[in-house]
C-alpha cells in the first residue's frame, strides 16, 4: 500500500497521485474538429503516386468501436479497415461493389496519448496502418515495418 494511504483505504491501482491519475486515466483534451484535422493530415501524407491508387475507400472517425457477436467484449481498437484489399480483387469486384471502410476510433486514441504530439503520430500510424491494409499489407509485415 502506498504510503500516503492510511490503512483501510482502497489501493487505487496503478499508483497514481494526481487528481487525474487512476485505473483509469482522462483522456487528452482535443476538440472533435482537432481530431479530424488530424486524421485529415495524416491521409494527406500519403505519397500523391500512392494515393492515386487508393480505389473506392472511404475514411470515417467514430468516438468508439463496439465489439461485434463473438468477440471480446473488451476489445478496443484504434482503428479498422473493413474491405477487399486491392491484391485480392479481380475483374468482377467493380461490379457494384461498395467502398472499403477505414475507420479511425477517437477516444481509444485520445486514452493513450498525453500531448497533442502524442495524438498526431497515433493517428498518423493508424492512418497509414489502415491504408496499409487496404494495399493488401498484413498486420505480421506490418509490425516488421514497425507500423504495428
Amino acid at each position: 500500500m502506498p504510503a500516503s494511504l492510511p490503512p483501510g483505504l482502497p489501493i487505487v491501482p496503478d499508483g497514481g497521485d494526481g487528481p487525474d491519475d487512476g485505473p483509469f486515466p482522462m483522456p487528452f483534451p482535443m476538440s472533435e474538429d482537432q481530431f479530424e484535422s488530424a486524421v485529415t493530415d495524416a491521409l494527406d501524407r500519403i505519397p500523391p503516386e500512392l494515393a492515386k491508387t487508393m480505389n473506392n475507400v472511404a475514411v470515417f472517425i467514430e468516438d468508439d468501436y463496439t465489439p461485434q457477436p463473438g468477440e471480446d467484449p473488451d476489445t478496443v481498437l484504434l482503428g479498422l479497415y473493413e474491405g477487399v484489399p486491392l491484391t485480392e480483387r479481380d475483374s468482377w469486384w467493380d461490379a457494384g461493389s461498395l467502398p472499403d471502410r477505414i475507420t479511425i476510433y477517437r477516444l481509444p486514441i485520445l486514452e493513450i496519448c498525453d500531448s497533442r504530439e502524442d495524438v498526431i503520430e497515433e493517428v498518423t500510424v493508424t492512418v497509414v496502418h489502415e491504408v496499409a491494409h487496404h494495399f493488401g499489407i498484413s498486420d505480421e509485415r506490418l509490425h516488421e515495418l514497425g507500423w504495428g
